[in-house]
């Protein structure tokens, strides 16, 4: 069996799909579950036929890895993509937050009615755990992509009350921006840097919460492991201000405000109030769990959980852990 320090993971030599398989997640998980979790089947599920082909060569064509062209919004094509699967992460998503003001109904077939395919078919082939990836923007949301993924959020949760007869059961995890992802601002910022021009700020009071990509990949191993089914996981990262990431990049270029773009918070909340009352932090202060509000298919509190503070919200800006922007540095030296 394969052990990371003193931890063993149930995804050790099981059939695993990953819905969006050649974004970034994807690619990090891929990585990390054949050097470490021995996977008898690990099946790349998404859309484009170009980037299949070049993870293909970036895992030379590993024959553990099995390869579906398919879109979640296909439920037969699901299906058959599903044949035999252990383990699901459902990483496919539209993400980008301006482009789902133009184009709402899209991201609604993909990450609403997606997902729901998703919940389904894993039902139907008998599926053992799902875990969905979110998004801060998905607490309180303020923007068509995270309400979209906050009612994503709410049918992962609510898909264990029609899966209690079954085996399946599903969770999610929440976190914020990740760095080295093909979104993130930092490719962007190094390279205005290189050339001398100015970064474009959103606001300069902005603050952010950053998580990287070995820890993304991490967190939803972990939530295999630990889940019983209708949590949903939110890591304890530390919050950076978006001024200290770009000097952080580029020490030596000017700053420019260049003012909110439509539907993007001042500072980002990954557990609000409301939320707040049903949250436990779990795992040595590692993990906050926000607990399933009713679970008819059977949900106890942790053994380990501890209550937070009554009250308790987790924003950016008032978070108690913070990056420095030497440390900022360090990370992005460190390519993770």
């Amino acid at each position: 069996m394969t052990v990371e320090g003193d931890r063993v993971s149930i995804l050790e030599g099981s059939n695993i799909l990953v819905t969006g398989g050649t974004g970034s997640f994807g690619k990090a998980f891929i990585d990390y579950a054949l050097k470490h979790l021995a996977p008898r089947r690990l099946v790349v599920f998404s859309r484009d036929e170009l980037k299949q082909y070049e993870v293909r060569q970036q895992f030379q064509n590993d024959p553990r890895l099995r390869w579906f062209i398919g879109d979640i919004r296909d439920e037969r094509r699901l299906a058959r993509a599903l044949h035999g699967v252990d383990y699901v992460v459902h990483a496919a998503a539209l993400k980008q937050v301006d482009t789902a003001e133009y184009n709402p109904f899209e991201f609604v077939k993909t990450n609403i009615l997606g997902s729901q395919n998703v919940i389904e078919a894993s039902i139907d082939a008998g599926v053992k755990k799902v875990v969905a990836l979110s998004t801060d923007k998905a607490s309180s949301p303020i923007n068509l992509y995270g309400a979209t993924k906050l009612t994503a959020d709410k049918l992962f949760i609510t898909g264990n009350h029609y899966a209690a007869a079954y085996d399946t059961r599903f969770a999610v995890v929440r976190y914020g921006n990740v760095m080295g992802s093909r979104g993130s601002v930092i490719p962007f910022f190094e390279k205005l840097g290189a050339a001398g021009e100015p970064l474009p700020i959103t606001d300069l009071r902005c603050t952010r919460f950053f998580i990287t990509l070995p820890q993304a990949v991490r967190m939803v191993i972990d939530t295999f492991d630990l889940m019983q089914g209708g949590e949903l996981l939110v890591p304890r990262i530390p919050s950076m201000k978006v001024t200290d990431l770009a000097r952080a990049v580029a020490p030596d270029a000017e700053l420019v405000d260049v003012g909110l773009r439509p539907g993007e918070k001042l500072h980002e909340e990954m557990i609000s109030p409301e939320e707040g009352r049903r949250a436990v932090i779990v795992q040595n202060g590692d993990y906050f769990i926000i607990q399933p509000d009713l679970a008819s298919w059977g949900y106890a509190i942790p053994s380990d959980a501890s209550r937070v503070p009554e009250g308790f919200a987790y924003r950016s800006d008032s978070n108690d852990q913070w990056y420095t922007r030497e440390q900022i540095a360090d990370i992005i030296k460190a390519g993770i």
